[in-house]
């Protein structure tokens, strides 16, 4: 058992730093997703707009999200000014025909990872502590009953122990860091999903038909 505690002890501060680096991978795969998400939305909504005789000029280097608001802009125009009878039916036809894949509706695995990736970010911590205690307990229930021995084994764990509270810290740090710049991107595709998907339920029942159940 102590063997298994000394082991754990040693190997808690690679543990927690090879744990930090998975994680940066996964929030920079979040980030790439994220991206790739936010061009099918923009591709959705322009292909929704195509038909509009006036639809918003963008500078070709806009942001997807700015993209992404004029797109909605225009649908909104469309649907709120009864003289535009006809690109409404228009309008009407291309949701009818392009809304069968719902692609803006695919959020669920996202926002699952998401989310576990910024809770765990709290993990690292605990398991600095966590790596600390490990390491005094294996002194602890060192083979020898002396006191000196005992004393000399919990000296000799403490650089483990400190280094691994201080791997854990610092990987929450960081994490935090990374997280708080991410967010803002992350928050704003979910309500981007959840805008788009009440204006098409909304603009289908005022156009004259009733969204099927999603």
């Amino acid at each position: 058992m102590n063997s298994i505690l000394s082991a754990i002890a040693e190997l808690s501060t690679w543990v927690i730093s090879v744990a930090a680096c998975f994680h940066l991978a996964v929030f920079a795969v979040l980030v790439l997703w994220s991206r790739r998400d936010m061009k099918i939305l923009t591709g959705t909504l322009q292909d929704y707009t195509r038909d509009l005789r006036q639809r918003s000029v963008l500078d070709p280097t806009a942001h997807l999200t700015e993209q992404m608001d004029a797109f909605i802009a225009d649908i909104e125009d469309v649907v709120n000014d009864p003289s535009r009878k006809q690109e409404q039916q228009l309008l009407r036809n291309r949701m009818n025909l392009l809304d069968e894949k719902r692609r803006y509706l695919h959020a669920l695995k996202f926002e699952t990872i998401a989310n576990t990736a910024r809770t765990m970010i709290e993990a690292y911590p605990l398991a600095g502590v966590l790596g600390t205690i490990v390491s005094i307990g294996a002194a602890l229930n060192a083979p020898g009953s002396a006191d000196t021995e005992t004393v000399s084994l919990i000296v000799a764990r403490f650089g483990d122990a400190i280094w691994s509270t201080f791997a854990g810290l610092t990987a929450a740090l960081v994490l935090l860091f990374v997280n708080s710049l991410l967010e803002p991107a992350f928050q704003r595709l979910s309500e981007t999903r959840s805008h788009i998907r009440t204006m098409i339920s909304t603009i289908k029942s005022r156009l004259g038909e009733t969204p099927a159940n999603e």
